[in-house]
């Protein structure tokens, strides 16, 4: 029988408390027998945008939260995360493997939560970024 779990925090800009957001989602997905890869995966993604939202979202002020909100299921791991800074156009940032940006920091955390998520959206204003991910492929048994 399949299970599904829903919860909606908020937490201070703080990076400790982004952390320990972090290690509760990756522990429920451990719990619910998700493979390494997509743990891996969604850690990666989860501390790259909290962090965004944190530090460059929020700017780290003490009086702004940011809003987390997980479904999470037996097939899928939907997050969203909400900072209330002004936002950005994702489409503006650069991509990091073209010659000109390699050097240049920015870019690749984007390109990371691509690359391991099943999806990634933002809303229009920029401030919320949805990251999901869909159970991969269980291991071959041998």
């Amino acid at each position: 029988m399949a299970s599904q779990e829903h919860f909606e925090i908020r937490i201070p800009s703080d990076t400790a408390e982004g952390l320990a957001v972090q290690e509760r989602i990756i522990a429920r997905m451990e719990e619910h027998g998700f493979p390494p890869r997509d743990c891996f995966g969604m850690r990666l993604a989860l501390e790259e945008a909290l962090v965004n939202a944190i530090k460059h979202g929020n700017g780290l002020d003490p009086a702004k939260q940011v809003r987390v909100c997980c479904d999470l299921s037996d097939e899928s791991v939907r997050v969203e995360i909400e900072d209330e800074g002004p936002g950005f156009n994702p489409d503006d940032i650069p991509d990091p493997t073209e010659e000109e940006f390699l050097e240049r920091p920015g870019g690749r955390g984007i390109m990371l939560m691509r690359h391991y998520m099943s999806h990634i959206a933002y809303n229009d204003r920029g401030n919320m970024i949805t990251i999901e991910k869909v159970r991969g492929p269980a291991p071959s048994a041998s």
